[in-house]
């Protein structure tokens, strides 16, 4: 009976030895006496013999791999840099990964490819472009120039993005003043764009007026002005208040000042 158990106990280990567990985002492959074996295994468990055979896992999940790097730049400074690089092995090409570059892979082909794509066309660039609108080419060429690279080899480059650039100080200080300075510029036209537009605005309310006040005063005549001190007497001689009028009988309230005198 205990033989039987400690049998059962060995065959046990052995059927948890053989078999190795490929997790969502890798692939596995066979490797049988120091041959990789044809095929690539999906996510789930894989069997083998654990005495020959050893089962290889290869990530194909997108990696994010950080690099500090002093970047060269075309007036001949050197800029330091974060930059990250984003890329995922085609999982077909697994096998072919193994075989020609190895476990080994980012050090030996991905940040050897970086390195030379980075300073080639960093060089083309002045430093203040790294710091200004053109980093997103500089991103996009340094990502193309690596893709042309690693795609035929089994990689899909997805991302190249530079995080940090650090310019010398006296070239940093003399970009912020620059910025500064246009800044202002766009703030002062800004500023004479509308004094331009409310003094138009002022000399289409007086050009209102004068015409407003043009065509009363050609429409005004002797009826209309006798027929408004009409209804004006009309008004005070309704109202409940005591009061004096002294009037030529043509106005509807006249005070002869040489008279007052």
């Amino acid at each position: 009976m205990k033989k039987f158990r400690w049998f059962s106990y060995l065959v046990l280990l052995l059927v948890v030895c053989s078999c190795a567990t490929v997790r969502p985002g890798e692939v596995g492959m066979k490797q049988r006496l120091g041959k990789l074996k044809a095929g690539v295994y999906e996510p789930g468990l894989v069997g083998y013999n654990p005495f020959i055979t050893r089962v290889i896992k290869l990530p194909t999940r997108t990696e994010n791999v950080e690099v500090k790097l002093n970047l060269p730049s075309k007036d001949g400074l050197n800029v330091k840099s974060e930059i990250s690089i984003l890329y995922r092995i085609d999982p077909k090409s697994a096998k072919t990964v193994i075989e020609d570059i190895g476990p080994s892979y980012e050090n030996v082909l991905i940040l050897s490819v970086f390195r030379s794509a980075a300073a080639d066309v960093c060089s083309r660039f002045l430093a203040k472009d790294m710091y200004t609108e053109s980093r997103a080419q500089i991103e996009k060429e340094i990502l193309e120039r690596m893709d042309g690279i690693l795609q035929p080899r089994g990689f899909i480059m997805e991302s190249v993005l530079l995080k940090s650039i650090q310019l010398p100080t006296g070239l940093a200080r003399a970009i912020e003043d620059k910025l500064e300075a246009e800044q202002l510029a766009q703030r002062m036209q800004f500023e004479l764009q509308r004094e331009e537009m409310e003094a138009k605005r002022k000399v289409i309310e007086a050009g209102g007026i004068r015409d407003a006040q043009k065509i009363i005063g050609e429409g005004l005549s002797d009826k209309i002005i006798k027929w408004q001190t009409i209804d004006a007497f009309r008004k005070l001689s309704t109202s409940t208040n005591s009061k004096l009028i002294i009037t030529d009988g043509k106005a509807p309230l006249l005070i002869d000042a040489k008279e007052n005198n």
